[in-house]
């Protein structure tokens, strides 16, 4: 492990918790002079207290350990909010209504960007009756392909996951007004708004 909790983060917790030392050494079942020697850098937690740690500062073991915490601002769950992520080792797809620490495979994920579609990327959505019809003219080869196709609208997420060597296409049910994404495994995300 390359990261261990720091003082700074224990204190910045604490404080934000607005407990004092001696009422975090009572919660913890150690002494005050154990919670000043963690803030001042002359101790370290035990292995054994990090996650009561994490729990009883309101935050996750990633969170404390990082120093990054995180905080999520979309407390009315709008799904237009969220974000993908996507594990370049093993493919494994996340979606998130807020901002998160995800980690998959060893490594940290970070929130993919939409981009617009392109020459190389031409997604395009077709109404046919109750159904949108996604394709794109993409290569789905082995090394080259589009993971998934989802359709994002107020209050719902539908995503199918696409494979090498088949065509690179799928329906939906007609929700409303959303965006339609594309995931390549060389490139990014793409989207389209319909």
């Amino acid at each position: 492990m390359d990261q261990y909790v720091t003082g700074s983060t224990i204190k910045a917790l604490r404080e934000k918790k607005k407990l004092t030392q001696k009422q975090l050494a009572e919660l913890l079942a150690v002494s005050d002079k154990t919670i000043s020697k963690w803030e001042t850098q002359k101790g370290l937690p035990d292995i054994t207290l990090i996650k009561p740690l994490a729990e009883t500062l309101g935050v996750s073991i990633g969170e404390l350990l990082s120093g990054q915490l995180f905080s999520n601002e979309n407390r009315s769950a709008n799904l237009r909010k969220g974000n993908f992520y996507v594990c370049p080792v093993c493919g494994n797809i996340i979606y998130a209504v807020g901002n998160g620490s995800f980690h998959c495979c060893g490594i940290a994920l970070p929130p993919l960007e939409a981009e617009a579609i392109d020459s190389e990327h031409p997604l395009k959505a077709e109404r046919i009756e109750d159904e949108y019809l996604v394709s794109c003219h993409h290569p789905m080869e082995k090394e080259h392909y589009l993971s998934f196709f989802a359709y994002l609208s107020a209050g719902q997420l539908q995503m199918i996951k696409l494979y090498p060597e088949q065509n690179a296409e799928a329906r939906f049910k007609i929700r409303g007004h959303g965006t339609f994404y594309a995931f390549c495994n060389r490139h990014g995300l793409f989207s389209i708004t319909v």
